[in-house]
């Protein structure tokens, strides 16, 4: 029999950043969705109930005028379902297919790779996410997009404060703010760029969408491309350097994965599990209903916490485990149903085949640096914020 929405008043937007899971389990073992008084959300962790929400769009809509996204991006696909969403992802997909990214983009990938690792392989040490991770996805998504007029840093900076301001469940003015100053400077550089892609074609997002079967408008344009610069960014970034971390507290994986260079693929797709980069996004309900045991009501914002179900012990063993030879299930990471991940390809290729294998067979004995601990944050969206190595020369 359905309850009303459990409400949990001691989780702390605080505790969630830092980390979220200790939170995830108590909320997962309580009910399929409780109120977060502090995140101002109802929480859904459990993998069979996302599952359901992600299968069920007429009754858990992506659609929400009111939405952070909206407020910070504009009206994305992100935040649209059916006819008006298929046409929008259609229009993106060119840039996107296996083939392009193959054959394309992957030769781009693997020169920034190897510049950036030229950069700093005679130091001895860095911290991979200012030197490597963070300008491999910049650099990687400036490609992508056409936004070759943007310098990586004030892309990932853009980035960052669009995923802050979409996860500002606080309201916090400042956020509001960086995400507000980001917003303008995209529209800029988009401006710039379009009359280029008009009279030159090519397999760059903002040209797949200038030269789409259905015309779209600037916002249309503009809304898509900062919520690609969001998870675009953040998802390969981050999961460069979880799929480093995990390998590099898990010596005897990590020796098998330098020993048959086909697992890294796997050890990229563990990565996404266990640190899910885009932790958690949100529906809102269409009408009064339930889900698993839980009644709701229409008009109810969720929160589909992934990086939660990802970690459901229902569905993996050992699950805070970082472990690539687990039972191969299936995960969350890249979402699921018609939202499904539209860089799902990209992301494998640069951080599975290039980023990743690149570092460690460029980099002698890579090492977690023991006077520098790693730090992880967040949780709407998680990934290593500083990950300090050394090698030797």
């Amino acid at each position: 029999m359905a309850t009303p929405v459990p409400v949990m008043d001691d989780i702390s937007i605080g505790t969630l950043t830092a980390d979220p899971y200790p939170s995830f389990q108590r909320i997962r073992k309580t009910a399929s969705a409780v109120w977060v008084s502090d995140a101002r959300i109802n929480l859904v962790t459990r993998f069979d109930d996302i599952m359901t929400v992600e299968r069920d769009h007429g009754r858990f809509a992506s659609t929400n005028p009111g939405s952070l996204m909206n407020q910070v991006m504009g009206h994305s696909l992100m935040r649209k379902d059916d006819e008006a969403h298929q046409v929008e992802r259609k229009a993106i997909e060119p840039s996107f297919r296996p083939g392009v990214v193959k054959n394309h983009w992957s030769p781009i990938f693997n020169d920034i790779s190897r510049r950036l690792i030229d950069a700093f392989s005679d130091d001895g040490e860095t911290d991979l996410f200012m030197s490597f991770a963070a300008p491999m996805a910049s650099l990687g998504l400036a490609e992508i997009l056409g936004l070759k007029n943007v310098a990586w840093q004030d892309l990932a900076r853009w980035s960052q404060a669009l995923m802050d301001g979409v996860g500002n469940y606080g309201a916090d003015p400042e956020i509001i703010a960086r995400a507000t100053e980001a917003s303008d400077g995209i529209d800029a550089a988009i401006d710039e760029t379009l009359d280029h892609y008009r009279n030159n074609p090519d397999p760059s997002v903002l040209s797949s969408m200038l030269h789409a079967e259905h015309t779209h408008t600037l916002d249309q344009i503009r809304a898509n491309v900062k919520v690609i610069i969001g998870g675009g960014l953040n998802e390969p970034r981050d999961s460069i350097l979880t799929t480093v971390y995990g390998l590099l507290l898990n010596p005897d994986q990590r020796a098998r994965v330098e020993a048959d260079r086909s697992l890294y693929r796997v050890a990229f797709e563990e990565a996404v599990r266990w640190v899910s980069p885009i932790g958690m996004y949100p529906r809102r309900v269409t009408c009064d209903t339930v889900l698993g045991d839980t009644a709701l009501k229409e008009g109810d914002q969720i929160g589909i916490c992934v990086g939660a179900a990802n970690r459901d012990e229902s569905h993996f063993s050992d699950p805070d485990s970082f472990n690539i030879f687990r039972d191969r299930g299936q995960h969350l990471g890249f979402g699921a149903g018609p939202h499904f991940c539209a860089g799902t390809w990209v992301a494998r290729q640069m951080v599975g085949e290039i980023a990743v294998p690149m570092l460690f067979e460029r980099l002698n004995n890579l090492r977690l640096d023991e006077d520098k601990p790693a730090k992880v944050s967040g949780w709407v969206f998680r990934g290593p914020i500083s990950l300090p190595v050394r090698w030797d020369n």
